[in-house]
């Protein structure tokens, strides 16, 4: 599963290409993930410009100019840019084709990745009562120390809760773990 590492570098890698480019049409070939992709999905995001691509936790956010696109890779999802017209195979589910002549494909095999539209991405039932991010200010040991007071539970479960911080997938619990 992409953590939080690889999400980012998801992230700065398509940015570039994504920012103040024009959304031309929407392809969905498969709109069955983790979470349905809504059927006005096309509707709502052609035409649009994208004015940001950010990230919280592993969700990325990609903020057009009326709403903001929340996708989620899943197990096994990733996000590459083609020139648009490609040909798709099979797991390769959503392209979101750009005035640039490129498009963003979302490519899935298990299908328990997300692509859901919100006008007000943060306060989205999956977004809005996350953790801090883990390199913020707003994430510290005493922080840390103080939630996990009165809580009997062992430590990986407990750092991989996305309401603790965010991000902290098994991998990387498991490795910080180790160096403990």
């Amino acid at each position: 599963m992409p953590e939080l590492p690889e999400v980012e570098t998801t992230r700065r890698g398509i940015a570039p290409y994504l920012e103040g480019q024009r959304v031309e049409r929407v392809i969905v070939r498969e709109r069955r993930l983790r979470w349905p992709i809504p059927e006005d999905l096309d509707v709502r995001l052609s035409g649009q410009r994208i004015v940001s691509v950010e990230r919280r936790a592993k969700y990325l956010l990609l903020g057009a100019e009326s709403g903001t696109l929340i996708s989620h890779l899943g197990m096994s999802g990733s996000l590459r840019l083609v020139e648009s017209g490609t040909p798709a195979s099979r797991h390769e589910h959503v392209d979101i084709e750009l005035a640039s002549g490129m498009a963003l494909r979302y490519t899935d095999p298990r299908r328990f990745g997300a692509m859901l539209w919100s006008l007000a991405p943060l306060e989205h039932e999956l977004l809005r009562n996350l953790g801090p991010e883990p390199l913020t200010d707003a994430f510290a040991g005493q922080r840390l120390f103080e939630l996990s007071r009165g809580r009997s539970m062992a430590v990986k479960p407990f750092i991989m809760d996305n309401a603790v911080v965010v991000g902290v997938g098994n991998i990387y619990a498991s490795e910080a773990l180790f160096a403990a």
